[in-house]
């Protein structure tokens, strides 16, 4: 049965290796999404605009909520915030 089900799938392999990829690209881009460096290393380049002038400062609470939000669920509400 191996065999016979291999010959059926195989027309289908191309398809799962591009499957594979995809799957491989959205696991890389979730761990650098939610890699606490890279939202530090955002909060102090947002930090420095507002101290540019580049940003006002609602534009900065709302934008550092949301990045204070991204570092909480990676690493948890007590190292995060404290």
């Amino acid at each position: 049965m191996g065999l016979f089900t291999a010959l059926l799938t195989a027309p289908l392999a191309p398809v799962r290796g591009v499957v594979w990829v995809a799957d491989q690209l959205a696991e890389a881009a979730d761990r650098e999404v939610n890699d606490p460096a890279a939202v530090r290393t955002q909060l102090a380049e947002l930090n420095q605009a507002l101290e540019a002038g580049q940003i006002d400062l609602a534009a900065f609470e709302r934008e550092e909520d949301r990045l204070l939000d991204r570092l909480e669920a990676a690493v948890g509400p007590e190292v995060a915030r404290g």
